[in-house]
């Protein structure tokens, strides 16, 4: 395995993004790396929301909320790791700012889950985890959900 001194972790909150978080944390233990926690905020649509423009203080309050979680994660991450984590909350399309960030960072590694949607699902929501394969300059470790995994004939 190549050094990798600053490691970059995506999450979403979800139970397969949590089992990336912990594999994150293991390998920033391992090899004594920096570890960041990043969260991609996406942000509200005038169809999600059914207004026309979201009002600044409602998505200040969502950062808020986000914010919040995050420092939870970047606690128990910390614990796991043995060393500081730092975690970073950014606007936008996953996939893009999850790539964008670990560029502007310089980050050697990139962590992040897979949900293992297929089909139809697959299709309408796309899968983040392979479009930051496709675009990241640096290697990524791809954490699948044990539930999400799909056995061999």
């Amino acid at each position: 395995m190549a050094l990798w001194n600053k490691i970059c972790c995506a999450v979403d909150f979800s139970e397969p993004s949590r089992l990336a978080m912990e594999d994150a944390a293991a390998l920033a233990k391992q090899l004594g790396a920096e570890l960041t926690l990043l969260h991609v905020h996406e942000l509200p649509t005038a169809a999600t929301t059914g207004m026309l423009v979201s009002p600044p203080e409602l998505f200040a309050a969502a950062v808020t909320e986000v914010e919040h979680k995050l420092e939870v994660w970047r606690v128990e991450a910390e614990q796991l790791a043995c060393r500081p984590v730092r975690m970073k909350v950014v606007p936008g399309a996953a996939a893009v700012e999850i790539v964008r960030f670990a560029t502007e960072e310089g980050m050697d590694a990139i962590v992040v889950a897979t949900h293992g949607r297929t089909g139809l699902r697959r299709l309408l929501i796309g899968s983040v985890a392979e479009r930051v394969v496709a675009q990241a300059d640096c290697p990524v470790v791809v954490v699948r959900h044990p539930v999400n995994r799909i056995e061999p004939d």
